[in-house]
């Protein structure tokens, strides 16, 4: 495994990589699936820069045939940013997206976001990006400065962002992410630095603060460089000689990890991050072999370095795993002894009920980590798999290339360290359903047990006792609302995206309703899981400009009971017809063909992408199942 000091260590090392390259450069056809393996590497600022070059050739080759942008991004900043683009590219590539990148004029995002008719309105971007270095920031400050004169200087710029961000959020309706400025001024005072009001290093520190905390009410994502800088080491993040030669706040070689965090703070708001963590148990969440030692011989907790560092990894997994993160086992081991060790060993944090699903057997793994997706109702694509075995984590990434599989470091102490640096777990907000994940996979064993304990699916469902609670968009709820819609792939109908702000104006629009739905059965509450955005299109149609629902309560007929709701809202809004679209997004399939199985009627179809459906409500019945329907109170 690379250095923690290389850019990107967790990837696999690019052994093969120059020469994979070569052939696909040679190819007259780009495979564009091949440059986004190329682009799972340990990649440096040179090699990330190189796969940007030959990709864009190819592109400008295929004469248009290149695919469509997932990501519009544009970058405003106060200092040289155009080297971030190909370590950007690249990252998005990483992702299997593409990646349109604008930048703005040096040292003009000012005037980007007052004018009306800038070039940055013709590019219409999905996000923004704002960066505003240290040095920017901090200028008039001396170390003559007082108290008043600090504070005010730090108010006139949270002033002029938050008005910054209000303009860009009315504009383009865009995520907005705002980097933190990294700490870059020397020290005049040293370690009681902070004593000086006029020292722009303090600043920076108190800025960042303030940063921090008017974004949160605004709704703006920030990029905490700062945090990762002191984690890595300013001198690998920010180069003096290059600031001065070119305005670089960022150094070239920090790039591709720059990248990453932003990319990492885009797809979790698109929904992309990984939701599960599945962890190997031998050398992994102890030292030794359980079968052969026995639960007494694992080394595990306090006593010996070996055993404290799986003993801090565990702490770490627990709070993954209470902030939202769902917890599973894939192991080669012998299952009674295996469970055993959580249950008989007092110096183990983790337990039994805190993994959702728990596979210690003798088969493949890359077999036990497909039940485990099926099992859970995942995607392979939102798991993480953890092995100190190096043969383990090669034949799963040849097997399941989309399971996400970090290389993993000889030093246990490092195990906690790599998944943070990795940031599979990327989140803009934590809500009460997020805390609740855990209870909620667990309370998920309960009902399949009582699945296959009864005779036929109705009986299943009405054993289960549910109640399907809805009420119209809460703003207590914002959060979880937003999160729901942005993150909902499978069961998503037209799979359209709305940010905090755009709710918002969903809900006062009197042209629309929005609704959201809540599942409570007798094993628990299952939390916010489905949403229906219904809109006014003439005076005897509503149109459903979305439908989503959580995978968790597939299979329950819940998608029916919806149905009955949004058609009961339609026929009070006066509507004699209800139509909704589905738009394909290459993750949707699962609903397909719900329209038709919900009793609507194709009107028009231009191709397998995109059809629209419509259904009669003069002669509409509802639909019979064993579920409890109450209106929640606003």
């Amino acid at each position: 495994m690379a250095s923690p000091h290389a850019p990107l260590y967790w990837l696999p090392a690019p052994n093969q990589w120059q020469e994979q390259l070569k052939q696909l450069n040679s190819e007259r056809s780009p495979d564009w699936t091949a440059f986004s393996k190329l682009a799972a590497y340990n990649l440096d600022f040179a090699q990330t820069g190189i796969l940007d070059r030959v990709l864009a050739a190819k592109l400008n080759q295929s004469e248009g045939s290149q695919p469509k942008a997932d990501v519009r991004l544009a970058v405003l900043g106060s200092s040289t940013t155009s080297h971030l683009n190909p370590a950007l590219r690249v990252a998005a590539l990483r992702r299997n997206l593409w990646l349109d990148i604008y930048t703005g004029a040096f040292g003009q995002y000012w005037q980007e976001i007052v004018a009306g008719d800038s070039p940055l309105q013709t590019f219409e971007p999905t996000c923004l990006l704002f960066a505003l270095d240290g040095y920017h920031l901090a200028n008039g400050l001396s170390p003559a400065s007082t108290e008043a004169e600090c504070s005010a200087l730090i108010q006139q710029w949270i002033n002029q962002l938050t008005s910054g961000w209000q303009q860009l959020q009315d504009r383009y309706r865009c995520q907005i992410i705002q980097q933190i400025p990294l700490p870059i001024h020397e020290s005049i005072m040293g370690n009681n630095e902070h004593q000086l009001p006029g020292s722009k290093l303090e600043f920076c520190v108190r800025i960042a603060a303030a940063i921090r905390s008017a974004a949160t009410q605004a709704g703006v994502d920030v990029l905490a460089v700062d945090r990762q800088a002191s984690w890595d080491g300013l001198a690998n993040w920010h180069d003096p000689r290059l600031w001065h030669h070119a305005k670089m706040e960022i150094a070239p070689q920090a790039t591709p990890l720059f990248a990453e965090l932003v990319l990492r703070v885009i797809t979790a708001k698109m929904g992309l991050s990984a939701k599960c963590l599945v962890l190997d148990l031998d050398n992994t969440l102890w030292g030794g072999e359980v079968g052969e030692l026995g639960v007494e011989g694992i080394a595990l907790g306090q006593g010996s370095p070996l055993g404290e560092s799986f003993q801090h990894f565990q702490n770490y997994l627990l709070a993954l795993n209470e902030r939202g993160v769902i917890l599973a086992v894939c192991s080669k081991n012998d299952h009674g002894k295996a469970l055993s060790a959580f249950q008989s060993h007092p110096e183990m944090i983790l337990k039994p009920e805190q993994f959702a699903s728990f596979k210690a057997n003798w088969e493949p793994k890359p077999d036990n980590l497909q039940a485990i997706a099926q099992a859970l109702g995942i995607g392979l694509d939102s798991m993480v798999f953890v092995d100190d075995s190096p043969f383990e984590r090669d034949l799963v990434r040849r097997c399941l290339p989309q399971v996400k599989t970090p290389e993993m470091p000889e030093e246990p102490s490092m195990f906690a360290r790599l998944l943070m640096d990795a940031g599979y777990f990327e989140s803009t907000a934590i809500t009460q359903d997020d805390r609740n994940r855990s209870a909620a996979y667990q309370a998920n064993q309960k009902r399949s047990e009582l699945k296959h304990a009864s005779v036929d699916l109705m009986a299943y469902l009405s054993g289960l006792e549910m109640r399907l609670s809805w009420k119209w968009f809460d703003p207590l709820e914002l959060t979880r609302l937003v999160q729901l819609i942005n993150k909902t792939n499978q069961f998503n109908l037209t799979t359209r995206r709305y940010q905090t702000e755009a709710v918002q104006e969903l809900m006062a629009d009197p042209n629309c309703q929005a609704l959201q739905f809540r599942l409570l059965d007798r094993f628990g509450d299952n939390g916010l899981i489905a949403v229906a955005i219904l809109r006014r299109t003439d005076q005897s149609v509503i149109t459903i400009d979305s439908l989503l629902m959580s995978c968790r309560v597939l299979g329950r007929k819940v998608e029916y009971a919806i149905l009955n709701i949004v058609a009961g809202a339609a026929k009070a809004l006066g509507a004699t017809q209800l139509t909704g679209e589905f738009i394909a997004s290459g993750k949707n399939e699962l609903v397909r063909n719900l329209y038709p199985d919900l009793g609507f009627e194709i009107v028009t179809a231009e191709n397998d992408a995109a059809v629209l459906y419509q259904l009669d409500l003069t002669d509409f019945q509802e639909h019979q199942i064993p579920l409890q329907v109450e209106k929640a109170d606003t």
